[in-house]
């Protein structure tokens, strides 16, 4: 399967080089997961669009044409990775933008990743990476078009064979997120726990799914700050994301951890997307 684009819904792959989302970053994207012609956790991913947009003044295409034009492009599709991608257009030069200014909508329609089974399986290795995350509320959680941070970080290993994912730690040291998901840590008195987001990271849609199942699970659930020395000594670690589910840790550096029950539960919880 090729890419396949589309703007404003009509079929192209052409953006003016003056769109704001080039020019600065101006912008959001969601990454969606198709299975079986369906959209996976597709209302909070629209939930999270459309929040994002108010954070940062965006004139938030639609919910239905949205929500219309990703199930027309997902239709037929037994696996794909859908990325809509919102931009504040062609707002002129300048940070300053009008309040008028159009937004462009694009929509890219990729094969689905193949990832190794035994990640799923027997785990991941994680690297604690030298790149930290800069506070700043104001973007903290939204999945906007500024992704410096975690190329930087990608870039500081490169045989999978070694390390599948990167940890990120914020400018304090405390554990966010990885590269590319969400952490969860069940501690040693019984808690799952997850960072707080409220000052870095992205707030993930699969992140939200699974800690809705595990609060209606009674699961004692913790999102809050996390130091690198507590999240290390935790009983299980394992990360996910819309497109890997969860994948269990077992070892960052020369920690290693087992793959237990809690994680068995956490992908029980994913496969139900």
């Amino acid at each position: 399967m090729t890419t396949e684009c589309w703007i404003n819904g009509e079929p192209g792959n052409l953006t003016p080089v003056a769109d704001r989302g080039l020019q600065y970053g101006d912008g959001l994207f969601e990454t969606l997961a198709v299975k079986a012609g369906q959209i996976s956790l597709l209302d909070y991913h629209l939930d999270r669009l459309q929040k994002g947009c108010r954070r940062l003044q965006l004139h938030a295409p639609s919910e239905k044409t949205l929500r219309a034009e990703l199930l027309s492009a997902a239709a037929g599709q037994a696996a794909a990775v859908l990325k809509l991608i919102i931009t504040r257009g062609d707002a002129g030069r300048g940070y300053q933008f009008p309040s008028n200014a159009k937004t462009n909508r694009i929509l890219m329609r990729h094969p689905w990743p193949v990832y190794p089974v035994e990640w799923t399986e027997h785990g991941v290795h994680l690297k604690i990476c030298d790149t930290h995350l800069g506070h700043n509320a104001r973007l903290a959680g939204l999945k906007h078009l500024n992704r410096l941070e975690q190329i930087l970080a990608r870039a500081e290993w490169s045989e999978a064979d070694q390390v599948q994912e990167g940890l990120m730690l914020d400018e304090e040291g405390s554990v966010i997120e990885g590269t590319i998901s969400n952490v969860f840590a069940w501690l040693n008195h019984g808690v799952l726990a997850t960072p707080d987001l409220r000052l870095c990271g992205v707030a993930g849609v699969m992140r939200r799914h699974l800690m809705e199942r595990a609060e209606q699970a009674g699961v004692a659930l913790r999102v809050a700050s996390l130091a690198l020395a507590e999240f290390m000594q935790a009983q299980e670690i394992f990360v996910c994301n819309s497109l890997i589910g969860v994948w269990p840790v077992t070892a960052i550096g020369h920690w290693k951890y087992s793959v237990g029950s809690m994680t068995r539960q956490a992908q029980r919880w994913a496969a139900e997307c």
